[in-house]
């Protein structure tokens, strides 16, 4: 019989998603800062950015896991497309999964959009338990003593065909959330937090 990772926080008892319309906008109101706030070839438009549906791949480089879903900003995302987002995304030092913010898939849709990039996403760390967390401040000053990897509302990421500077420069056009840049470690850090950037 296979191990199950430990679920502590249910589908039920997490704040819903955002309603389609209020996601739709949110979607289009970000991208247009973005494309405000960076060079865009001509061709592109908001609307050909956003398109209609989008499809995101993951790789966990911890667990060598792959997750793809398929995204569309007229819609909420489903408990099953959640539950397996916050699977992949699961601290597996503790091998507990806490359901991550569907918010972070906003931001993994409008940064895809944003981009162009063909993917996947490499994740580097999702959910951490209160007790990963407290070990790895014993080994970098980095890791702050509050994250909000333990609420379940931050990753940090790196893209073969995007590089780190470029995925810090479309977080923060972007603005959906907080952006943080470790160039030298070659990730960057994305939450959906007030609005900063270190």
């Amino acid at each position: 019989m296979s191990h199950q990772p430990r679920l502590i926080a249910t589908p039920s008892s997490l704040p819903r998603p955002v309603g389609t319309i209020s996601r739709r906008s949110f979607l289009t109101r970000a991208t247009l800062a973005a494309a405000g706030a960076l060079i865009l070839p001509p061709s592109r438009s908001v609307a050909s950015l956003l398109g209609t549906e989008r499809t995101l791949s993951f790789h966990n480089v911890h667990t060598d896991e792959e997750l793809t879903i398929r995204c569309c900003p007229e819609q909420d995302y489903d408990r099953e497309t959640r539950l397996r987002f916050s699977s992949l995304l699961r601290d597996h030092h503790a091998d507990e999964i806490r359901e991550m913010d569907p918010g972070l898939i906003d931001i993994f849709f409008a940064m895809s959009a944003f981009t162009g990039s063909s993917g996947p996403f490499r994740i580097l760390s999702g959910y951490r338990s209160p007790e990963t967390n407290s070990w790895l401040r014993r080994f970098s000053h980095g890791v702050a003593e509050h994250s909000m990897h333990i609420e379940g509302k931050a990753v940090d990421i790196r893209m073969d065909d995007v590089s780190t500077r470029e995925i810090r420069q479309a977080g923060l056009a972007l603005a959906m959330g907080g952006v943080g840049y470790y160039p030298r470690s070659n990730f960057v850090h994305l939450d959906t937090g007030r609005v900063r950037h270190w």
